[in-house]
């Protein structure tokens, strides 16, 4: 755990916000093993090669994104596939391109597991009576389905996705809905537990938010955005720095 601006965090939060996606959980793993089984699948059906795989994938993912810009819809795998199909020279498929959402999903989720420490700090938070809100960009049903399969969401007074919001996070709606739910002033002290350098700047512009940065090992994963009061490795080293701060009156 380390402290980049005590002034920041001397003081109890009246909430506390988390991201979810290599927050709570690391993505990347997950993902790579979920784009793994898709890829066979198609590699298998359509007779494509990796390397073709891959390139119309990511002009895909690109198209889809230019169009749809900061958005829900814009991280919808299903959009992703049915472009894919199409580049790849087929119809829409739609039976296809769901066939292909759901076993990058189910593959995912069977892969993905919550950092080590993450449920038993946010056990702890509700104890201390702090109320939770999870503020996340993607569709309503996946983030849903996220919080069931790892069982934290019985954890979260307040949940506010980029799809309820109509743009994410970046935008700034997101954050807006979540104070509005949970009843928080302008002045209120907030803290903000995420690892995208968005979560930092749109958390700080529409809350009064101490920002903790959920670091990453592995390479690149170091960077610390600018702005950050806080960053962290382990839950457990945050859940124990966090209980000399909450325990004030």
């Amino acid at each position: 755990m380390r402290i980049l601006n005590a002034n920041a965090v001397q003081e109890r939060p009246r909430a506390i916000l988390f991201d979810l996606d290599d927050t709570l959980y690391d993505y990347r793993q997950p993902h790579a093993r979920a784009m793994a089984a898709v890829r066979g699948k198609v590699e298998r059906s359509l007779r494509v090669t990796a390397a073709q795989f891959e390139e119309a994938f990511a002009q895909a993912r690109r198209a889809v994104k230019a169009m749809l810009g900061e958005t829900a819809s814009a991280h919808s795998r299903l959009l992703y596939f049915q472009r894919m199909i199409e580049l790849l020279g087929l119809s829409s498929q739609p039976a296809m391109a769901l066939d292909l959402e759901q076993t990058y999903w189910r593959t995912l989720l069977t892969s993905a597991r919550l950092n080590p420490g993450a449920e038993d700090t946010l056990i702890e938070l509700r104890a201390a009576g702090l109320p939770l809100a999870l503020v996340t960009d993607l569709t309503a049903q996946i983030q849903f389905r996220k919080l069931i399969y790892f069982g934290i969401d019985r954890y979260f007074d307040v949940v506010v996705t980029s799809e309820e919001a109509g743009v994410d996070k970046v935008g700034l709606r997101p954050f807006e809905i979540a104070a509005s739910k949970l009843g928080i002033e302008k002045t209120d002290r907030v803290w903000f537990i995420g690892d995208a350098e968005c979560d930092v700047v749109a958390s700080k512009q529409v809350l009064n938010a101490a920002t903790f940065q959920k670091v990453h090992d592995g390479s690149g994963s170091h960077r610390l955005h600018e702005g950050i009061d806080g960053t962290f490795h382990a839950f457990t080293d945050f859940r124990d720095w966090a209980r000399d701060v909450i325990g004030q009156a």
